[in-house]
């Protein structure tokens, strides 16, 4: 009688790989999940769940050590600790811990040796090397940058809040802490965001402040290296009501421009200088991949969100009493400014680089590790390729210049001018 051989199923793969499961019988892995993509000695802990296509694990990780994790479609470097939680589509450069009962929906971006304790929250956020975020958090839609080393990084505090969602029911609230083309240098002091306290999005938080445990911070402070206190709501307020009425509007729009342009400049990072760096490994390669998926993401919905603002905006066209001159401004321009950050969203592969900035690219030590090879950049380099990165959001940041004053309102060169009508042209 002729035996039907079976399949070893995805778990017996890995094992035979050389990755280690504590108690193979608690955990899953789907079969979509790609062996080849999980590398030899990853330990995983009892209980955990493994799935996505796009999964990719990479030397040294370890899963579920503290509580079961569900891991899905991520991309993790080396020596990743995922403590327990729940992590979804986003991507996790070398180092990386998270304690558990951590929260990671879709979209997030954390670079080398960046961390969060216990019980954290995020979606759609960005740290770059080192950020540390404490306990019981959540903070979602915002980037942030800052610290020089291990020992030296930006933190926030236990407790901390990001209110990303407006009595107006949007979520045009994305904060920018540090920035891109000076955060990308790794030569930039921490910023200190105390511990239960919040932030009300959007926000620009300069390098180097400290905001003080337990305030509520609303507005910006973009002059660095200050110690900064505020009352939450300086009077007493009881008042009607109204969603039509749209206060500092010009604000808000400069700031989810400047911070798309600050994800502008971080993907034109990745596409020029972090290939210089990848090992001639799949797992970093993933990695890179994975990041630049992750910014193409939040971009996209940066969009849909300046959509829905546009939308409720417009909306106020048809009442006399809330509409005024800012708002009408704005959804007169915003068809063309719409059509021009599509066009960049199309060209993120294509974007040339200008020669002198190549030119900078060849003064990076590439046989070095990538943390070592940026803080070893002389200060011109780093001049050179900080004026480069920023030339993403200064250009975005034009636009909302004229939405206050009588000039007319700047249009994308080769843009039509559109009229408004009451309602947002689709």
């Amino acid at each position: 009688m002729k035996v039907k051989k079976t399949m070893p199923s995805v778990l017996q793969q890995l094992q035979a790989r050389g990755v280690t499961f504590v108690v193979p019988e608690t955990t899953h892995v789907a079969p979509d999940v790609n062996p080849e993509r999980i590398a030899p000695g990853v330990v995983i802990h009892p209980g955990c769940r493994l799935r996505g296509t796009s999964l990719s694990i990479g030397p040294g990780c370890v899963i579920g050590a503290e509580a079961p994790a569900t891991v899905c479609d991520c991309q993790l470097g080396a020596n990743v600790h995922l403590a327990g939680g729940f992590f979804d589509r986003s991507t996790f450069l070398d180092g990386f811990k998270a304690g558990s009962g951590a929260h990671v929906r879709p979209g997030c971006l954390f670079e080398e040796e960046s961390s969060i304790a216990h019980s954290v929250g995020v979606k759609q956020t960005v740290f770059l090397p080192w950020v540390t975020a404490g306990s019981l958090i959540n903070f979602c839609d915002a980037l942030v940058a800052g610290g020089t080393g291990p020992k030296d990084h930006s933190e926030i505090g236990s407790s901390y809040i990001h209110f990303n969602f407006t009595p107006h029911q949007d979520k045009a609230t994305p904060s920018l802490i540090g920035d891109v083309p000076n955060g990308v240098l790794l030569n930039q002091p921490p910023v200190f965001l105390g511990g239960q306290g919040g932030m009300v999005g959007p926000c620009r938080i300069a390098f180097g402040t400290v905001l003080p445990a337990g305030q509520i911070w609303r507005g910006d402070m973009t002059i660095p290296s200050r110690l900064v206190a505020k009352p939450g709501i300086r009077a007493s307020v009881d008042c009607a009501f109204d969603p039509l009425r749209f206060n500092n509007l010009a604000r808000i729009l400069r700031n989810n421009l400047i911070y798309w342009g600050n994800l502008l400049a971080l993907d034109a990072w990745y596409r020029n200088v972090r290939t210089l760096f990848l090992r001639d490994d799949p797992f970093a390669k993933a990695c890179h991949a994975g990041a630049r998926q992750r910014l193409a993401e939040i971009l996209r919905d940066r969009m849909i969100r300046l959509e829905e603002l546009a939308q409720k905006v417009g909306q106020s066209l048809s009442r006399p009493d809330a509409a005024t001159d800012e708002n009408r401004r704005f959804v007169e321009a915003w068809p063309a400014w719409r059509h021009a950050l599509d066009r960049k969203l199309v060209s993120l592969n294509t974007e040339p680089v200008p020669e002198e900035v190549r030119q900078t690219f060849s003064a990076f030590t590439t046989g070095i590790p990538y943390l070592d090879a940026v803080r070893a950049l002389t200060a011109e380099h780093g001049q050179t390729l900080s004026a480069w990165l920023a030339s993403f959001p200064n250009g975005l940041d034009a636009w909302c210049e004229a939405l206050h004053t009588s000039d007319p309102v700047p249009h994308p060169p080769g843009m039509p001018r559109h009229r408004a009508n009451g309602d947002i042209p689709t």
